[in-house]
């Protein structure tokens, strides 16, 4: 057969030398290629940076997963508190979360990502170790403020760090795929609190709580580290990034939609008779999660600006079919539409702020954005459950469908403010 019979090969030596080139790009760190030894050499010393700061981040998330549902029993039971003591206990940590991302992102820049990582993974131990003290639920309260600041600091030094790691061209789907440590973490903690408790005692499940985050300090001693902060910028003080307030608010606004979920997909579903919320819920995170996988390349192929406002719709979507669900069918397709828009929206904000900043400000640009997140949540769950309180249920998922279809006005802003606006010029040598 002669060679332009065999079009499926030429096709298979070009995908094969994209993919060549890719890993490639990936391998140059600091100007030498470093691709490390071991299973024949596949993996380049970016990639298992990018493996490391993802284990690190999950085993900090697995910390707080595996408390949060042993904390409220913990505190009704043997502490002797009440709703609201709970209630407070529960949400202390997004106190510290909230004002400490931005100094961990400007920590980051100035002191590099590593080290904020690791002070991030340590401080999320001490919030362990803290529930061994007898201080009643004010030492529980200490804990948690801990715990916001440790997690806080992991997760944004740590999203600067893999972005440091990425080609540009890949940002997007790296952002995206980074984000699973943080679902991977809240999956599996929980089931394993509940697992450590059933077989032993409270005092065991704050022993996994102090472990997880101590180990991934040692697995962040090992992960060599690309940047290097500079000290000559003006901006190296500054807390706030201006250009991650705007899509910080898009975030915030997108989030609603999930607090909604999370607070009251199952008692709506009760009460229409329809039942399987925790199924229907369970669809929505697997639709996170596949969404992510499958599709965390669309706001590298076709701009983070439109992919912001395509997930933004689609979370508004899957928002008000949820509202408006009298089966489990539709409850199902609602809560996966709901879920593949919601998983875009951050990756596609996120890329959207770091093509804005240069390197030595993506630190400070993360930590402004990622407490946004926290915003949504502090600020939504409380709006949503108003709206429940004054219109039902259904009242809080088409409040959220509002809330998110106001991401697509801030992003409409975003694409008439970035038209003709000039890529971040590069540091200084």
């Amino acid at each position: 057969m002669s060679r332009s019979g065999r079009p499926w090969r030429r096709a298979l030596s070009s995908a094969a030398l994209e993919r060549l080139l890719i890993v490639d790009h990936c391998a140059i760190v600091g100007g030498q290629d470093k691709r490390t030894g071991g299973l024949a050499g596949r993996f380049s010393a970016a990639q298992a940076a990018f493996a490391g700061i993802f284990i690190v981040t999950g085993l900090g998330l697995l910390s707080v997963g595996a408390t949060l549902p042993i904390l409220p029993r913990y505190v009704s039971g043997p502490l002797g508190g009440g709703d609201l003591e709970v209630g407070i206990v529960t949400g202390a940590f997004a106190i510290t979360g909230l004002a400490c991302r931005p100094l961990a992102g400007h920590l980051a820049d100035r002191r590099g990502r590593k080290r904020v990582v690791l002070v991030g993974s340590l401080l999320t131990a001490v919030s362990g170790l803290l529930l061994f003290v007898p201080a009643g639920i004010v030492g529980v309260i200490a804990s948690r403020l801990f715990l916001g600041a440790g997690e806080g600091a992991v997760y944004t030094a740590g999203s600067a760090w893999i972005v440091d790691l990425a080609p540009p061209e890949r940002r997007g789907r790296i952002i995206g795929l980074y984000g699973l440590a943080i679902w991977g973490g809240l999956a599996l903690g929980p089931p394993l609190g509940e697992l450590v408790l059933h077989a032993s005692s409270f005092d065991w499940v704050w022993a996994v709580a102090t472990a997880a985050p101590l180990l991934g300090a040692l697995v962040a001693i090992r992960i060599p580290e690309r940047f290097r902060p500079r000290h000559d910028y003006e901006y190296e003080r500054a807390l706030l990034a201006r250009e991650a307030l705007r899509p910080g608010l898009g975030l915030a606004l997108g989030i609603v939609g999930y607090a909604a979920m999370a607070a009251f997909v199952v008692l709506h579903l009760d009460q229409r008779a329809i039942g399987h919320g925790a199924a229907v819920f369970a669809a929505f995170a697997v639709s996170v999660v596949a969404m992510r996988v499958v599709g965390g390349w669309l706001p590298d192929r076709y701009g983070s600006i439109r992919c912001a406002i395509g997930a933004a719709l689609v979370e508004a979507a899957g928002l008000v079919v949820i509202a408006a669900a009298d089966s489990f069918a539709a409850a199902l397709i609602g809560a996966m539409a709901m879920g593949a828009g919601f998983s875009l929206l951050f990756p596609s904000l996120a890329l959207l702020v770091v093509n804005r900043v240069p390197e030595e400000r993506r630190g400070v640009a993360m930590g402004t954005f990622t407490a946004f997140f926290d915003l949504g949540m502090g600020v939504g769950g409380p709006l949503a459950g108003a709206a429940a309180a004054l219109g039902g249920y259904s009242a809080a998922f088409a409040l959220a469908a509002a809330c998110a279809l106001a991401t697509v006005a801030v992003a409409l802003t975003l694409r008439r403010a970035s038209a003709g606006l000039p890529a971040p010029a590069p540091a200084p040598p």
